[in-house]
Formats: C-alpha cells, structure tokens, sequence
C-alpha cells in the first residue's frame, strides 16, 4: 500500500485523466493552463463489487492506512448500492466516496457474470500498491458487457473498467470567490460540455448544505472479445460546500444527489 497520500492521489489522477482528457480542458477553463495546479479536489469516487475478494472494505483499507476514518453511510435502494465516505483528519486531503454493487439482488445471469469476473482476479491485487488504479482484473465480453449493461449501467462499468477513481470533483469553493456551482455550470456548457441532467443540472442546495453538478463521462476504449469497444469513461464533478450553522463547511455527502450522480457515466 501506499505510504504517502499525495502520491496515491497523483497516480489515481494520472490514470484518471488519460481516459479522461477533457478533465484538462475543463482546468484551462476555470483557471488557465498556467493555473491548473490551484484547482483543489473535493472527493474520488470509487466503484466495486461486494464479493469477498473486492468488496468495498478492500478498497477503504488503502485510505485507512493513510489516516482516513470512515463518516457516513449510504443506500441506494433502486440502484442496489451501498456506500461510505471517508475523511482525512487534514481536510485539506480530498475526501473518499466508495460504494459498492449488492450483486445477490441482480438476476441470476448478471450474477453469474460478476461471479465469473471476480474469480479471474488474483485476491493478493487487493493489498498491492497500485490496487486502486489498477482496472479490470478479468477479461470481459461484449456479451456479458451488453448482459450487464441492460440491467444495470454501474454493474457494466464497473465490468469494464474496474478498480479506478471514476471521478474526482472540483471544490468550487476554492475557486474565485465570484465563482458559483452556476458560474461553473454556465462556463462549461458555454466551451460545449455535456452536463448530467438528472435530477436537474444542480442537485442539492444550500438547504442541504451541498450542491452539486457533473459533466456526462468522456467515452474511451475497452478491449472486449478482441475488438476495442466505445463506453463511457469516468466525468468530472463539481461541489459547492455551505456553512453549518456552527460556521464549519458541510463534509458529507447527500444521498438524494449522489443518486443522481451516478447517472454520470451512464451508456443510455
């Protein structure tokens, strides 16, 4: 495992941005080139399977090992995830949202075909250094990808991407004072960037003490039966914090948003 956070969070963004290009576009845009390193990151999202071999404590045992501590715990009832979030005692350190799919509630084909991925990984992956942008640890058919992908789109990608950040998330509190979540918004549709619509543009506000918005995934190649296959990659996310009535910036995460979120990297 990783004995440095810092480095942990440069090789995820490494491996994030090179299927991910527009996340560079999109720093050029809210600060310029020359600026790109002053964009702070408010939270990595990571996805997996809740198999013995993956299932979600595997992946929060690398942020643990690094001082995080876990804080909030989530159901996605309709899309059959759990998830928590983890904090780092120097809230200046991005903070960490792992969920993971229940994969007894799919039917009894997509089970098969996760069951069948799961067994193609060599289980000692999970305590390696570069577990967490490590991808898929299994091939993958465009069958059982198309299999997946009709009942559902995060157990698909997931398939075919595996283990790595599939997002990171501009603080747009650490943008100009000027700039709001509508700013941003508005400046990226403005350069031609998709945003999720899902539940609205915005989801949240400052009565929930989080708003929060997304670009729809880049698309980038997969391998799949020997051909290379077109999906969707990982998004970029954008958060915009509001006090406490005791003056500290709300840390957590809103289930009802996150929801939505999700809906980020969908094919359909």
């Amino acid at each position: 495992m990783h004995t440095n956070v810092d480095t942990l969070f440069d090789r995820l963004w490494d491996k994030y941005v090179a299927i991910t290009p527009s996340a560079h576009k999109i720093h050029a845009l809210l600060v310029g080139e020359e600026n790109s390193d002053s964009i702070v990151n408010d939270h990595v999202a990571f996805r997996t399977f809740n198999l013995d071999k993956c299932r979600l404590d595997k992946l929060a045992a690398h942020f643990l090992a690094l001082g995080y501590e876990a804080k909030g715990d989530y159901d996605f009832e309709a899309k059959k995830l759990t998830a928590k979030h983890f904090e780092h005692a120097d809230l200046t350190k991005p903070k960490v949202f792992i969920s993971e799919l229940r994969v007894e509630e799919l039917s009894e084909a997509s089970q098969a075909i996760i069951h069948k991925l799961v067994e193609q990984m060599d289980e000692s992956i999970t305590t390696s250094e570069t577990f967490l942008y490590s991808g898929p640890q299994w091939s993958l058919s465009k069958e059982d990808y198309d299999t997946l992908l009709n009942e559902s789109e995060y157990a698909a990608w997931m398939a075919a991407w595996g283990f790595q950040a599939n997002h990171f998330t501009v603080s747009v509190n650490h943008l100009s004072q000027t700039q709001s979540l509508v700013d941003v918004n508005k400046l990226l549709k403005e350069a031609g960037f998709v945003l999720n619509t899902s539940g609205g543009e915005i989801k949240g506000g400052e009565d929930v003490f989080l708003a929060q918005s997304s670009t729809m995934a880049d698309k980038a190649g997969v391998e799949m039966n020997e051909e290379t296959v077109q999906i969707p990659s990982c998004f970029y996310e954008f958060a915009q914090r509001y006090e406490l009535p005791d003056g500290k910036l709300y840390q957590g995460f809103v289930a009802a948003s996150a929801d939505k979120i999700f809906e980020s990297t969908n094919a359909k």
